[in-house]
């Protein structure tokens, strides 16, 4: 099992710890509930240090990633500035989704899932020695990732680290700056304001410490589950994976067709186009959770699966992402089957919860 620079705090904070694709991480400290509620109404601080960063330097970086990913970091042009893109296999399915930073224009840094990042990093090597290309791709074990997310999160670092939140508060959603040794982002997985501070692993504990003596409240991996859920965003693994065009998973906003630029997975994912498509289902009967693998029904016709599910906090009710098939349209009335029965379930535009509101439907809002 892994751990992160933060294990001894989580286990002296009575964290349960679970394996999260291999790393050793805290569940929960005590209530997800609370912490899930504390996210959406003040900061909560979760350890993401199992993702891993991953730089990418030298003179072709730029036309390296604009080859290895389905979104375009052409886009990029000032530094600082952040893009969500999947990383496609030959064949289109999804290897990963990931966050990439122009820092200059020859170091572009990206961060990776954890459960893929071995995969990852041996697949841009990959590509690198296919191509023949001037880049060196660099896995930094050495850093440790923060992420404070919630209405006051700016607040709270502003407090526990001055000079950061400072920066911090200058900087637009999907962006982000250096201050000594710390990269922050105004990124997150949340729903919420928030921000992704990368620094020295040897700097984690201190850091962590400061921002909970600041006020904001130590998350562990369940409550980031609802509140992502809740926000619509994808898990990788779950709501898809290599086997999964990004167009099947909700995912076409990031892959970037204008012009001839090509990359791995274009000529794919044109041919075989959209079977599927990605929906959000609130669950119109209290008494059920919806849960990834249900069989989605419309009438008798087997039309689709859950592929996450959850009770949200926030909403007081279950709901979920499913993959369908095409043509089932919001507001539509599909059945769910849970623990031996079908349960109706509204299909609704697939972000539940954005800064602590409900987006549900008038008819629909708890």
């Amino acid at each position: 099992m892994k751990r992160t620079p933060l294990d001894a705090v989580h286990r002296e904070a009575a964290a349960r710890m679970v394996d999260f694709g291999g790393w050793e991480m805290p569940l929960h400290y005590g209530s997800q509930l609370e912490e899930h509620h504390a996210v959406r109404r003040d900061a909560g601080l979760f350890d993401v240090s199992h993702m891993r960063v991953v730089d990418v330097r030298g003179g072709e970086a730029r036309a390296f990633l604009r080859r290895a990913l389905a979104n375009d970091v052409g886009r990029l042009a000032t530094p600082g500035r952040a893009l969500y893109s999947c990383m496609l296999a030959d064949d289109g399915g999804v290897l990963d989704d990931l966050i990439v930073y122009l820092v200059r224009d020859d170091f572009f840094r990206a961060v990776v899932n954890a459960a893929t990042a071995e995969k990852d990093v041996a697949w841009l090597e990959s590509l690198r020695a296919r191509w023949a290309m001037d880049v060196a791709i660099e896995p930094r074990g050495d850093l440790a990732i923060l992420a404070l997310q919630g209405p006051r999160a700016l607040e709270r670092l502003a407090q526990a680290l001055p000079a950061v939140g400072a920066v911090a508060g200058t900087l637009a959603p999907f962006s982000a700056s250096h201050v000594a040794d710390f990269m922050v982002a105004r990124t997150g997985y949340t729903g919420e304001d928030g921000f992704e501070i990368v620094m020295p692993a040897a700097q984690a504990v201190s850091t962590w410490r400061s921002l909970v003596a600041a006020g904001a409240r130590p998350c562990g991996l369940a409550a980031r589950d609802t509140l992502r859920l809740e926000a619509g965003m994808n898990l990788y693994g779950q709501d898809m994976d290599a086997a999964t065009s990004p167009y099947d998973a909700g995912l076409d906003w990031t892959v970037d067709l204008r012009g001839e630029r090509d990359f791995v997975g274009r000529e794919a994912i044109l041919a075989r186009g959209a079977r599927r498509e990605r929906v959000g289902l609130a669950l119109l009967d209290a008494a059920g959770v919806l849960r990834a693998h249900q069989d989605v029904f419309a009438g008798e016709e087997h039309v689709g699966e859950v592929t996450s599910g959850t009770f949200s906090p926030t909403l007081g009710r279950s709901i979920a992402l499913a993959r369908v098939r095409r043509g089932i349209a919001p507001g539509s009335v599909v059945q769910v089957a849970v623990r031996g029965k079908r349960l109706a379930a509204r299909v609704v535009k697939p972000a539940f919860v954005r800064h602590g509101k409900s987006l549900l439907p008038p008819e629909e809002a708890p």
